[in-house]
């Protein structure tokens, strides 16, 4: 099979593209430092470029060194290299979409972040350009003051642009946790003193000179998400799995496990996806596997499926759980109270995160919220990058209940 050839400049051009081919590699997320570069133009001049696949594979080959990175740089180098119109492709795909419009075509896995990474500086074309390219004054003052407006603004009123750059906020934010004390203990110089330990080796010995000391281990608890993913959270939702993503991807938190689970008619457990180092990858994994997106509520059902098949498997260990729902549900108001009740029992602490709160006059007039609020350690806000950093401070203070006690009232 004959393949065409590709339409690459000259030689003394070929270094240039790939070293800004290898730019926008870095930009995506992809490792591609100078090392890598130099090999692969030596790969490219050994190999050729005359056919499209032998190509493909001499570049992939020299910066595909991961296996979450070969979604990205397959997306990139299709719109890099191989597509003639792929400014057009990036440009739709960036573009912001009017709610209720479908879109002709659903972008694949990194395909979003491979685009964004090709604009974010002037792209190189392989064809010569006759006008030079704009130079553009950035305000520094005017990036930090963007920022920080958007740490505030709501995530359902965000953009597409606005959300892009809200979930590189997010990916970067910490959700640390103290360890918790274990009742199993160690050998320690100094410390309590084992009196049976001590016994035994006297009784070795034949004297009492030597005590044993042990003291307390410590451990991590586990942290598990249950998302609200209706029509009225799925906004919210989507933002917060970029956020669970990144925490259960750094290491340094500090958590044993990180559990996630969807929920809106049914229960969908996304843990395994999670786990996946390309947050596009792993979100768009766990969208396809649940079939409830965007559709009705059944909170009191849903519980007694996570109380029934997960809850001895994922809440032992003095885990925390994050319930995000707005608590509009359509369900038995008791058969929600009594399920929430048992998950209460069996968590170290629920902290229920309701996006309704970001209005000030909200009272909890709704069935549902009034039969969860008596089961719920915490409840905060969750609307926007400022309410997420507050769980920060509601994790490291065990007393933390937030706006509970007002709403109780």
């Amino acid at each position: 099979m004959e393949h065409a050839p590709l339409d690459l400049p000259e030689d003394p051009r070929l270094a240039g593209n790939i070293a800004h081919f290898a730019a926008a590699l870095r930009r995506a997320g992809v490792p591609a430092g100078p090392d890598r570069l130099i090999l692969a133009t030596r790969a490219v001049q050994a190999a050729g470029f005359t056919d499209r696949t032998d190509f493909y594979h001499t570049l992939h080959a020299v910066f595909v060194r991961r296996p979450e990175h070969r979604a990205t740089f397959a997306q990139l180098f299709r719109l890099y290299w191989r597509d003639p119109r792929y400014l057009e492709h990036m440009m739709a795909m960036l573009t912001p979409t009017v709610r209720g419009v479908q879109q002709d075509r659903t972008p694949k896995p990194a395909e979003k972040r491979a685009a964004e990474a090709l604009l974010n500086q002037p792209a190189h074309l392989p064809e010569p350009q006759a006008d030079p390219p704009e130079t553009l004054d950035l305000d520094a003052a005017a990036t930090a003051s963007t920022r920080e407006r958007l740490r505030t603004l709501d995530f359902e009123q965000m953009s597409t642009a606005e959300m892009a750059e809200a979930k590189r906020m997010l990916a970067t934010l910490r959700l640390p946790v103290k360890p918790l004390t274990s009742r199993r203990s160690q050998n320690a110089p100094q410390g309590r003193i084992d009196r049976r330990a001590t016994l035994r080796a006297a009784l070795r010995r034949g004297d009492l000179t030597r005590l044993k000391r042990t003291k307390p281990t410590t451990r991590w608890p586990n942290l598990v998400a249950l998302c609200d993913i209706s029509g009225s959270m799925s906004s919210y939702s989507r933002a917060l799995l970029h956020f669970l993503h990144a925490v259960a991807n750094r290491e340094g938190q500090g958590w044993a496990e990180v559990h996630g689970f969807t929920f809106g008619t049914r229960l969908t457990n996304i843990t395994r996806h999670l786990r996946t180092r390309d947050v596009d990858a792993a979100l768009a994994a766990a969208g396809a596997e649940t079939q409830d997106w965007e559709g009705g509520t059944r909170i009191g059902d849903t519980l007694h499926v996570f109380n029934r098949d997960w809850s001895r498997r994922v809440l032992g260990q003095g885990a925390v759980v994050l319930l995000v729902t707005d608590g509009l549900d359509r369900g038995d108001a008791d058969r929600l109270a009594f399920e929430a009740r048992r998950l209460h029992l069996s968590a170290r602490r629920v902290i229920w995160l309701n996006p309704l709160l970001r209005f000030d006059g909200f009272a909890p007039k709704a069935a549902g919220i009034r039969a969860l609020l008596p089961h719920v350690d915490s409840l905060r806000a969750g609307h926007s990058i400022a309410a997420l950093e507050g769980l920060a401070e509601a994790l490291s203070r065990p007393d933390d209940v937030g706006d509970l006690t007002r709403l109780r009232r």
